[in-house]
């Protein structure tokens, strides 16, 4: 189900919109993907975010567990 909105957006991107559109979509189902797209992008940044911080906060244990298997290797 969709809701009804009211945006206010400048002539420059209603124009943009418009040119991008081109009578393929209406500017709603454009805002929409638009908006989609963004708000995946800004979910990804933050799973981003939570993942580097789980790693930098491991980095110390990493690091000695790869130290550890380096000292086992033998050059031959």
């Amino acid at each position: 189900m969709k809701v009804k909105t009211s945006l206010t957006l400048s002539p420059q991107i209603l124009g943009a919109i418009d040119r991008h559109t081109k009578g393929r979509m209406s500017r709603s189902q454009f805002v929409e993907r638009a908006v989609s797209a963004l708000i995946a992008r800004l979910a990804k940044q933050e799973q981003d975010a939570r993942d580097l911080e789980i790693l930098n906060r491991c980095a110390a244990d990493l690091n000695r567990e790869a130290a550890d298997v380096l000292d086992y290797q033998v050059i031959p």
